[in-house]
């Protein structure tokens, strides 16, 4: 008995010990699970696509196409490839030279064990591409598939370390030009078709691949022995004399700048560009073929200095992306902050070198803290690191924390580190994982080499958690002489914690200032150096702009910010100010705009009227009643006038003429505007082109209440065709007839009419413009209803934007109720996008408590 009983035991041993040894299988579901992911990158390499599309001239035709996918398996396992397709788009497949039978499930072309070898594998599909992700227009497409879209397109193991080579061609009408990752091989020109081959890829995940094709004009230049390659549509011949040259040059100075910062030459086969009219981005950095938002690389002679910054910045950052995502790809898309903060962060180098220290520091504090706070402050906060579990929710990792608040930890960190350690550790890591994967904790493990301070714990709170501190200040005196002055910081939302960083306070005498460094790595900071000090007339909190968090605001400071003579202070002013007002905390907020109303008069630098002037009106949209705006809309109308006409600088005109255009609101000002639209006469210095009049005529036919013709003579002046279908798209948005604005909103729930997402966007801007809420009020449930279908069908930014556009401009307790209505009857719904409709929603819920 005793031996029976151990002989049956034994066989269960062996039993349940075989089937711990065999594979797992990953289950068959929508997405791409991490599950999924680790299984296939444990197995899978060497990875090579072989792609044709034949794309024809009708934008609704099939694109048919052949796949044939090599690669190498170190074990079998039951393959699942992604097309995010229905089953019809499949037509055949051949497996390791066997037709086999089309099995699809739940977004996944599945290959049974049978069909597959240890080793090398050649698998061919013949499939009808997936159109979503191809932006196909009337005379011109392209491939945009971050983060998850290219299983959208053609079936593909569709994340991101699983990087490949890839062999392209495509076949596409005669008169149009094409560009891809790599160089063009060879073409054969048939009848009314020519097919192009393209050169073998470098290694790249899925979503960097891409090539567009269409109506373009070719630019090529030699640019430091460098050939670069530019497909554009401008047609305005002044635009593009004033911009070529410049993007351009460009691109040569950020591969200069990023080829000596890394010690790295610029890492792939090929320098291309093409610019996309109305593209979903600023950019996208697919190595070759960089995606670019038309408007943002072609600027005119009215153009201000912030515009040329800003496409300098932008060109920057996609190119320091072939350093930082694309030659380095982060393992999975929990890490994508990693390659835009260092976008960022290069990119601001790059400005710090073409265009001085003072210059930098202030864009880096306008375009970093105020839209790091913007999300920061709010209830739906989230970190810079997020968890993610699928693939198909890495849309919703996107927003102003990554783009804005990485990068000010960064600089942090570097100053923590000091440059030239930073600097070390940066470069060790990109050649340790050159044409690889890592992830943040790869890095940190590298620069804590070069470090004596404790990167794991700064770690946590800046990357790992969400938030910002608030500080208070605390002063005592002996006399006339302080005794001490410290800062404390807390936590504004959540557990106390501690914010490790430096930045500066200003005490202001009569006849000079003291500027003293803040050490702030305690809940408590004392200022030693302040022992001993005169009392100041005020104190300056974060005179630098370097630190992070809402500091103290002294009323007396702000009597004197326009005499304050750095830009720089006067900006962390203003924005500390601001952030203030949001918060319950100083002024309120018609009091800070008769402050900010006066410093249009008096302040002449370009940047900081472009900050002043966009707080003026955000205080008169968003946090005055329609009561206070009525009262002071012609004091504003007045003052911002008047500034324009005594203003000597012609881009602190165009700034103010913008201002002007946004806030007016009586006859009197819409006749002025009316006749410079009319007669395209701009007032004297402000230079208006083809672009402005756009956007004049736009507000004109919102702010008129009469029926008028503007926009069809806008139309009819306009000569570019993309242009033209734009403003043709949004003209139902800005109807008088409410009807005809119900229908164009009913209309966005069909995904059909939302492939513009930028024309979305804006027409939603126009729609939900506080002139037009009494009707456009009644969308709010509808659109909140439509954001998960938004977040399945659109790009990364699309869910935010849809919100923004819709929410941004309320301030009463009806639109409030239907937000709080909608989140509390989903107490289920999808986290992340829960945060964003938190974060989007923020000025309309503070407004609740600072609207009078």
């Amino acid at each position: 008995m005793n031996t029976m009983i151990k002989c049956f035991c034994f066989l269960a041993l062996l039993i349940s010990t075989s089937y711990a040894q065999q594979p797992k299988t990953v289950a068959v579901a929508p997405g791409v699970s991490l599950a999924l992911a680790n299984a296939r990158s444990a197995a899978i390499s060497n990875i090579e696509y072989k792609l044709h599309f034949n794309i024809p001239a009708e934008q609704t035709a099939q694109i048919i196409s052949t796949e044939s996918i090599d690669f190498k398996l170190n074990k079998l396992i039951y393959l699942q490839i992604d097309f995010k397709q229905n089953i019809d788009h499949l037509k055949r497949i051949i497996v390791n030279g066997k037709t086999i039978p089309i099995d699809f499930r739940a977004e996944h072309l599945l290959i049974k064990q049978e069909y597959l070898k240890i080793g090398n594998n050649h698998i061919e599909t013949e499939f009808i591409a997936g159109n979503e992700s191809l932006n196909r227009n009337k005379d011109f497409l392209y491939a945009l598939f971050v983060p998850d879209h290219a299983r959208t397109v053609f079936p593909c193991f569709d994340q991101p370390d699983l990087k490949a080579n890839f062999l392209l061609s495509l076949t596409v009408p005669t008169h149009w030009k094409v560009m891809a990752n790599a160089a063009k091989k060879d073409s054969i020109v048939m009848d009314n078709s020519i097919t192009y081959h393209f050169n073998r890829s470098d290694k790249l995940p899925t979503y960097l691949f891409s090539f567009t094709a269409g109506k373009y004009t070719l630019i090529n230049r030699v640019m430091k022995n460098n050939n670069m390659e530019f497909l554009h549509r401008e047609t305005d011949s002044a635009k593009i004399k004033f911009s070529v040259d410049s993007v351009f040059a460009a691109h040569r100075d950020a591969i200069d700048f990023l080829e000596d910062w890394t010690s790295i030459k610029y890492p792939f086969q090929k320098i291309g560009f093409v610019s996309i009219p109305d593209f979903q981005f600023g950019g996208m950095e697919h190595p070759g073929e960089v995606q670019y938002k038309a408007s943002s690389l072609f600027l005119d002679q009215g153009a201000t200095k912030d515009q040329f910054i800003s496409r300098s910045n932008l060109i920057s950052h996609e190119t320091a992306h072939m350093w930082f995502g694309d030659l380095v790809t982060m393992k999975w898309f929990n890490d994508v902050w990693m390659k835009e903060v260092f976008a960022n962060f290069m990119a601001d180098k790059v400005t710090e070198k073409l265009m001085g220290k003072s210059t930098f520091d202030l864009k880096f504090l306008q375009d970093h803290y105020p839209a790091a706070y913007g999300v920061d402050r709010t209830l739906g906060a989230n970190p810079i690191r997020q968890q993610l579990d699928n693939l198909q929710e890495a849309g919703s990792m996107y927003g102003n924390i990554i783009y804005h608040k990485a990068p000010i930890m960064m600089r942090q960190l570097e100053l923590l580190m000091g440059k030239e350690n930073f600097q070390k550790g940066i470069r060790e890591y990109l050649k340790k994982y050159s044409y690889g994967n890592a992830t943040w904790n790869d890095l940190i493990a590298i620069l804590s080499k070069y470090t004596k301070s404790d990167l794991y714990s700064w770690n946590k709170v800046w990357v790992n958690e969400p938030g910002r501190p608030v500080f208070t200040s605390e002063i005592k005196y002996d006399g006339d002489k302080i005794s001490d002055l410290s800062l404390s910081q807390t936590s504004e939302v959540g557990r106390q914690r501690i914010w490790p960083q430096s930045f500066s306070v200003k005490l202001v005498y009569p006849a000079y200032s003291k500027v003293l460094t803040v050490n702030a790595m305690e809940a408590k900071t004392i200022v030693l150096e302040a022992k001993g000090l005169p009392k100041p007339q005020y104190i300056l909190f974060n005179a630098n702009g370097a630190g992070y968090g809402l500091f103290p605001v002294d009323k007396q400071m702000m009597a004197d910010v326009y005499n304050i003579a750095d830009p720089l202070e006067r900006a962390s002013a203003y924005i500390n100010t601001y952030e203030n007002m949001l918060s319950g905390k100083g002024f309120k907020p018609d009091e800070l705009l008769m402050i900010l109303l006066k410093g249009i008069t008096v302040e002449k630098n370009e940047m900081n009227l472009r900050l002043l002037t966009g707080y003026m009106t955000s205080i008169y949209w968003t946090f005055l009643n329609a009561d206070k705006r009525e009262s002071i809309h012609v004091l504003m109308e007045k003052t911002i006038w008047n500034a324009l006409t005594e203003e000597p600088l012609a881009n602190n005109k165009k700034i103010l003429f913008n201002a002007y255009q946004n806030i007016y609101k009586s006859p009197e000002a819409g006749k002025r505007l009316y006749d410079i639209w009319f007669k395209q006469s701009a007032p004297e210095g402000v230079k208006l082109q083809e672009d402005d009049y756009n956007s004049l005529a736009l507000t004109l036919a919102l702010k008129t209440d009469t029926v008028n013709t503007i926009l069809k003579e806008q139309l009819s002046r306009t000569k570019n065709d993309d242009r033209k279908n734009r403003l043709v798209y949004l003209m139902p948005a800005l109807s008088l007839d409410v009807k005809e604005r119900d229908n164009f909103f009913n209309a966005l729930k069909e995904r059909k009419n939302r492939q513009k997402e930028a024309w979305v966007t804006t027409a939603l801007a126009y729609l939900h413009h506080p002139i037009r809420q009494k009707t456009s009020i009644r969308y709010l449930k509808e659109s909140l209803d439509l954001l998960a279908e938004i977040q399945q069908t659109g790009d990364i930014f699309f869910p935010q934007s849809w919100l923004a556009a819709t929410f941004s401009g309320y301030n009463n307790k009806e639109a409030n109720a239907i937000v709080q209505d909608f989140l509390k009857s989903h107490p289920a719904y999808n986290p992340k996008l829960r945060d964003k409709i938190l974060q989007t929603t923020d000025n309309l819920r503070r407004a609740q408590q600072i609207v009078e």
